[in-house]
């Protein structure tokens, strides 16, 4: 599906929702893509793209945004404690600190450095075992442990169940996010993003429609 018609049913779902424009950013998900695809969607102009794998994003966009310019790259897989001094030099937002170990280790890193991406704490609404995540009933006291700690919290990011309706959970992420004074809501991705956006996502993340099936 080309990325136009994507940008254009995030522009669509945005204003259906009484959206302001522009509200809603569009992750481009490009993890595992071959390099041709990902060029070809940053020769349409797209700037903001999400990956899971920090040693796959450091082969990557170096070269990629030292070729075009002002490119944003944000974290959007698991993040283990060891690789997050190369993240947060890396990548301008991580959507995905679920642990009082890996903020401890990021706010050591940003006391250093004076700077810190943005950062999303990864709620798992559906307590799944194999995910990562702060379960929601423990979500509000680590946004109270991060900001402690003086770390940027931009919003709270979600990975719904699959096979499962998704509009409760991203309600409920919403729900975390306004008691606690967030405003990101990083939520949707190819199969339910316009879902998300209805429910006040500020952060979409689409990778099969816009760059197909990844190998």
């Amino acid at each position: 599906m080309p990325l136009s018609e994507i940008q254009t049913r995030v522009a669509a779902a945005a204003t259906a929702a009484g959206r302001a424009p522009g509200a809603v950013q569009l992750i481009a998900v490009s993890k595992v893509q071959p390099l041709t695809r990902v060029v070809a969607v940053l020769e349409q102009g797209h700037r903001l793209f999400g990956e899971n794998y920090v040693q796959e994003a450091q082969g990557k966009w170096p070269d990629l945004r030292a070729r075009f310019g002002a490119v944003q790259v944000h974290m959007i897989g698991p993040l283990q404690t060891n690789k997050a001094k190369v993240a947060v030099d890396l990548f301008d937002a991580i959507h995905t600190l679920d642990r009082p170990s890996l903020a401890e280790k990021l706010a050591r890193l940003a006391q250093d450095r004076g700077t810190c991406p943005q950062l999303f704490v990864q709620v798992n609404t559906g307590a799944e075992p194999q995910k990562t995540g702060v379960l929601p009933a423990d979500a509000d006291a680590f946004i109270a442990t991060c900001r402690a700690m003086d770390l940027p919290l931009a919003g709270l990011m979600c990975i719904p169940p699959e096979g499962t309706d998704s509009t409760p959970h991203f309600t409920e992420l919403a729900a975390i996010a306004a008691r606690n004074g967030l405003a990101g809501l990083s939520m949707g991705m190819s199969s339910d993003f316009e879902a998300a956006i209805a429910a006040g996502a500020t952060h979409v993340r689409v990778g099969s429609a816009i760059f197909g099936a990844r190998a």
